[in-house]
């Protein structure tokens, strides 16, 4: 990728490319692209002491997506290198375009062009031919609606990087997908041990008695990337209980008596006990002595069910949260940690970290008992009922858990007002990170949105962009926020004048220039001086 400084450059007229530049100087005093208002649309008029944009890769980056770049400007981005392929996945491509980007051949480029999902399908047997694997496996993943031909070129690909894709992939029909099972490469059977859950019985047998472990335990499993989750044929399940890789996945299909529930509940593996301590039917007795198990995901699973006693239940969520360690554990060079004191730590941590986002049906179905539930889980399952009466609604709406109110009120419909649903937003602390927020399904109306511009916290200036017929004089001063996120917020919106606009082309943030680049509002002229800056 290309490195720029910013500092004077000379505008470079390309051939082929009829670009008038001006020799007039366009004065600049801030750092940015000038306004130039006064230039006829269309023209290149670049000062000769124009600094660069701090990002100007990434502004390029964002001007290979934006809807409205004329098609002459798209084809002058075929030979930049720092838009990483991006211009190639456009949806306007025209198929002169398409055989360009085939000719000129750069990785980049023709890796992206295999992605686009609204490439034509002649374009995709021309790349099924490439000589780079990846090219070739990445046509399957943006083949969504191609015809048969395309898969059936590839299912004999020679490198099994293309055929695992094939493997992974719902749009492959299903013959030709069943053909994979029998694959020479393990990975490639694995794969659709993995990912073809569904698959017909003969060829979930054929991957559950494969003779590689790894596709056996894929087509066993206790995750899958795709639900539903496959059942064993029955007459199967006492081999895939004796063998070790299948133990944990069939488990929850097995019939369990108290023999084999107490032979389990000594596996070595933690991952075959912790599936025992969450099926229907374990004995008491052994749910009692995986409520003292060593990892402390079994005792979890142990913890959510319906048939523990409230003792039990107690000591288990007093143990996981006290074990809690401090912030920095994980980078204190002097905790000395062995191996198996780390992995203790790591399971520690993914317990605290599952019993926070915990959620129980049995519970949904029969709220009312645990809505003062000391257990914050508890409380925020009971709050995913839609039925609760109004004081419970109430009292949930006001808990001292972000979690807890958050659940209810996506859950109370109609009962809740605009002010509800922003101090809900006010108050919202995600658990980890995302990008959702309650706004996004409890939207606020525009008259609360437009208060919000002027709100102390940048979170809640963040949504005042929500509102599409938002002032001018708003969306110009949320452009100028000194907060990066208020400014990437209202870099998209329809309102923002171009003035504006082109200004945050040279923001500090790389995010709000791009989006400044990929802006339809984007005057022409700019769009030809940043790819005169890019040298272009």
């Amino acid at each position: 990728m290309k490195s720029y400084q910013r500092c004077p450059v000379a505008v470079r007229q390309r051939p082929g490319h009829d670009l008038e530049a001006s020799p007039s100087k366009a004065t600049r005093t801030s750092g940015r692209l000038g306004d130039q208002s006064a230039e006829p649309e269309g023209a290149l008029l670049v000062s000769d002491v124009t600094p660069l944009p701090v990002h100007l890769d990434k502004v390029v980056e964002g001007l290979a997506q934006n809807p409205a770049l004329p098609p002459e400007l798209v084809r002058r981005l075929f030979t930049h290198r720092g838009v990483l392929g991006g211009v190639a996945r456009r949806p306007d491509l025209t198929d002169d375009m398409i055989a360009e980007i085939i000719t000129v051949d750069d990785p980049w480029l023709t890796h992206s062009l295999a992605l686009n999902r609204g490439l034509p399908h002649a374009f995709r047997m021309v790349l099924a031919e490439h000589s780079d694997p990846a090219v070739r496996a990445a046509l399957v993943v943006g083949a969504e609606s191609a015809p048969r031909e395309l898969f059936e070129r590839l299912l004999d690909d020679p490198d099994p990087r293309v055929r695992q894709q094939l493997a992974e992939s719902d749009h492959v029909p299903a013959d030709l997908r069943a053909r994979l099972a029998a694959d020479p490469d393990p990975k490639v059977r694995a794969a659709v041990a993995q990912w073809w859950t569904q698959a017909p019985e003969p060829v979930r047998r054929l991957l559950l008695t494969d003779p590689e472990d790894a596709v056996r335990a894929g087509a066993c499993a206790t995750y899958y990337p795709r639900l539903p989750r496959p059942v064993p044929p029955a007459d199967l399940l006492p081999e895939l209980l004796a063998d070790p890789v299948t133990r944990a996945g069939a488990v929850r299909h097995c019939t369990l008596d108290a023999d084999t529930a107490r032979r389990l509940a000594d596996d070595p593996e933690a991952d075959v006990r912790q599936e025992l301590a969450e099926h229907p039917d374990l004995p008491p007795p052994v749910r009692d002595i995986l409520a003292v198990d060593p990892s402390p995901l079994v005792a979890l699973s142990v913890f959510a069910r319906q048939d523990t006693p409230a003792s039990t239940r107690a000591a288990i969520h007093a143990r996981i949260m006290s074990e809690e360690p401090s912030a920095n554990w994980l980078t204190d060079l002097h905790a000395d940690l062995d191996d198996n004191a780390l992995e203790q730590q790591l399971m520690g941590e993914l317990a605290r970290r599952k019993l926070r986002t915990l959620r129980l049906p049995w519970i949904t179905a029969d709220p009312l008992p645990y809505v003062d539930s000391p257990y914050v889980c508890f409380r925020a399952s009971a709050a995913q009922s839609d039925d609760l009466p109004a004081r419970v609604v109430a009292r949930l709406l006001e808990d001292e858990e972000s979690s807890v109110r958050t659940t209810m009120a996506l859950h109370a419909g109609s009962r809740i007002d605009a002010a509800t649903a922003e101090r809900i937003e006010r108050s919202y602390s995600p658990v980890r990170k995302a990008r959702w927020r309650p706004a996004d399904s409890l939207p606020l109306p525009a008259g609360v949105l437009r208060r919000l511009a002027s709100d102390p916290d940048p979170r809640m200036r963040q949504l005042a962009p929500r509102d599409p017929d938002l002032p001018v004089e708003l969306v110009r001063r949320l452009a100028a926020d000194p907060e990066e996120s208020v400014r990437r917020a209202v870099v998209t919106h329809p309102r923002l004048p171009a003035r504006d606009l082109t200004k945050l082309l040279d923001d500090s943030s790389e995010s709000v220039a791009a989006a400044a680049a990929a802006h339809p509002r984007l005057p022409p002229r700019h769009m030809h001086q940043l790819l005169a800056l890019a040298g272009l």
